[in-house]
């Protein structure tokens, strides 16, 4: 098969027994510290694509995909515009929902809360509140009882249980003879869910949207009306096409919107770890430099002999470009398996690492998310690999032009 010359000239380098040992014991070195740069970013971003996905997620447990609003005032015929929506293709479920902004009480305990009017036979169809549940369900959510549901840490902070009765106060006021007063309204806890967002499980209450239609004084309107699409990721331009066909006095925003900040914090921990993770493959890429100036003034008679021959100074350039590739290539491809092999098992290998040291990362009762989740994917480990090798590429091209300066007769002068 045939094969330029500077390419075999490399490989047999490549393969030759080194005369110095201390260059073998360099260069195995740089290899070893491309591959465990390589692994350690596929790894961290697989774990910072899982964090990002679980978080996701749990935050599209309790916000719909798109919402549509009236901008003035309550929504009367939701029924209709619900039936409207679901017609378009890509819609999975539309409810109708109210949300305003209260306080609940038990006794001396008070905590400001986020009132939320759901239709339980529906719900399901655009968020994962029924499936949250962690005592009774939904269901027990029955108009005209006044019966709601809690949030695991705000029925803690309100030290209430199934069956205790709460005071839900509102900013509306109620005009008696002693002034304005805000209105208050006895409500009895019938179950209690947990989201995993703290922002959810201490804020959020969920009551029938009746109740919370009369309770707020809505005469019958609701708030808007939920949508789920089966691509979420669609939700910008699904909610922008949506919005050019409704009339002018509804308003459609999509998830994205409603935590911009959010993500955008995520995605900015993500590059930021990603430039840091890279300059560390940088640096052990780099390392090359000092092993192919070793090797460079280890094989100057042999550059000499080759000029001589008549191999050009850039057919020598490429001679050790290709031994310094050689090196950064099989650091990446063996980091890469590393990283692969690591993202795909992060969740077996972290809990047998805590069992045997006797440690936890991430303790249940402190943090959520207890648990490394990983999501790897494959862009970013094509992306990865080919910028490490780039990376190990451009360090060679320094010691590889010093080689191709050797000038033959100073090179045999004490030959």
């Amino acid at each position: 098969m045939f094969r330029p010359l500077p390419v075999y000239i490399g490989l047999r380098y490549t393969r030759a027994r080194r005369r110095n040992h201390f260059i073998s014991f360099i260069s195995t070195i740089s290899m070893l510290g491309i591959a465990l740069g390589v692994t350690a970013l596929i790894t961290v971003l697989s774990v910072m694509n899982g964090f990002e996905k679980e978080l996701r997620e749990r935050i599209l447990g309790v916000v719909s995909h798109l919402t549509i609003r009236s901008v003035d005032g309550p929504l009367h015929d939701w029924e209709g515009l619900a039936a409207e929506v679901r017609e378009r293709s890509g819609v999975v479920g539309a409810a109708p929902f109210i949300s305003a902004e209260g306080m609940i009480s038990n006794g001396p305990r008070v905590s400001g809360a986020m009132l939320r009017g759901v239709l339980p036979s529906v719900e399901g169809e655009v968020s994962d509140l029924p499936r949250k549940m962690r005592v009774a369900s939904l269901d027990e959510l029955v108009p005209g009882e006044f019966n709601i549901v809690l949030g695991r840490e705000l029925a803690r902070a309100l030290s209430v249980s199934i069956g205790d009765g709460v005071v839900v106060i509102t900013p509306q006021a109620s005009v008696t003879p002693a002034g304005f007063l805000p209105r208050l309204k006895r409500f009895t806890v019938v179950g209690i869910f947990e989201v995993g967002m703290f922002e959810y499980d201490s804020a959020l209450a969920l009551v029938h949207i009746n109740d919370a239609s009369t309770l707020f004084r809505m005469d019958g309107g609701v708030s808007g009306v939920q949508l789920k699409l089966d691509d979420m990721f669609q939700a910008p331009r699904f909610g922008a096409e949506l919005a050019e066909a409704m009339p002018f006095d509804y308003r459609v925003t999509d998830w994205t919107r409603q935590h911009a900040n959010f993500f955008r914090a995520v995605q900015m921990e993500k590059t930021v770890m990603f430039v840091i993770l890279t300059l560390i493959v940088a640096v052990a890429a780099f390392n090359l430099v000092s092993t192919l100036v070793m090797l460079v003034t280890d094989k100057q008679a042999d550059i000499a002999i080759l000029r001589t021959l008549g191999l050009s100074p850039s057919a020598v350039m490429g001679v050790f470009m290709v031994q310094g590739g050689i090196v950064g290539l099989v650091g990446t491809l063996i980091g890469l398996i590393g990283g692969v092999a690591l993202a795909m098992n992060i969740e077996t290998v972290v809990p047998a690492i805590e069992h045997l040291f006797g440690v936890r990362f991430l303790a249940p009762d402190v943090y959520y998310i207890s648990d490394l989740p990983s999501d790897m994917r494959w862009g970013d480990v094509g992306m990865v690999s080919v910028i490490a090798f780039a990376l190990c590429l451009f360090a060679t091209l320094y010691p590889a032009w010093n080689a191709s300066r050797v000038q033959p007769a100073e090179a045999l002068r004490y030959e």
